[in-house]
């Protein structure tokens, strides 16, 4: 995916509130930004890191430019804005860049399924095969250079791991995609030290049939893609 327009520099003061950061830009001007992110940001969010910021055009939006990148002082890129991990899953099922997942027909997107209604990220179909579901979640914890999610408690995340496990006994595919947005990341684990049960319904589902995925997204600036598999490490 490119970034259309360009994103823009700053360097952040704060980050509060969750959804909102106050930043400077290069001329001194103070902005603040909307964060799209609902994580912890472990590492993501320092004073005085570089962060990259998209502008809306809608008039009507109260804060019009969006944090999407960091750039750490330690010289690492991450992408903050949760939201392009789907963008950029997408964009791998629909150009075949992800081998474990090729040969398939028909990329759909936010279907319902499952006992405890879920919309699942993408489903592919094709002729003479069963149903693959995915789900992506987006890695950005990194401590040297071990990525882990999640980076705080998830209850949703626990609900498609058990969603997951339900596709499988009914006979389809189903498989967690983990997009890995941060450059110093080389392989992935599940944060037993933040989230337990998580972990716990992690390696349950993979004995179940679950496939666990991990793809490394270059990034900068200009433009992001997931290129590389790394390991999994349950």
């Amino acid at each position: 995916m490119h970034f259309s327009p360009p994103l823009a520099p700053a360097t952040l003061i704060k980050r509060y509130k969750r959804f909102l950061a106050d930043v400077v830009t290069p001329d001194g001007v103070e902005l603040t930004l909307h964060c799209p992110n609902t994580g912890a940001m472990t590492g993501c969010a320092t004073p005085g890191d570089t962060v990259w910021y998209s502008t809306s055009t809608v008039a009507t939006r109260k804060y019009p430019h969006t944090w999407e990148l960091t750039h750490t002082q330690d010289g690492a890129l991450i992408c903050v804005n949760t939201l392009r991990a789907n963008t950029l899953a997408r964009e791998a099922l629909e150009s075949g860049k992800l081998s474990e997942l090729q040969g398939y027909e028909r990329v759909l997107r936010e279907v319902k399924y499952g006992a405890e209604r879920s919309r699942i990220d993408f489903m592919l179909q094709a002729e003479n095969r069963v149903n693959c579901y995915i789900e992506v979640k987006s890695v950005t914890l990194s401590q040297q250079g071990n990525g882990y999610f999640p980076d705080a408690v998830t209850a949703r995340g626990q609900k498609h791991l058990r969603e997951l496990m339900s596709v499988v006994a009914q006979g389809d595919r189903a498989v967690l995609l983990f997009a890995v947005l941060h450059t110093a990341i080389e392989h992935v684990a599940p944060a037993r030290h933040i989230d337990p049960t998580y972990a716990q319904l992690l390696h349950e589902a993979q004995q179940k049939g679950v496939e666990i995925l991990a793809y490394k997204a270059t990034v900068s600036a200009d433009n992001m893609t997931l290129t590389t598999p790394l390991p999994v490490r349950l």
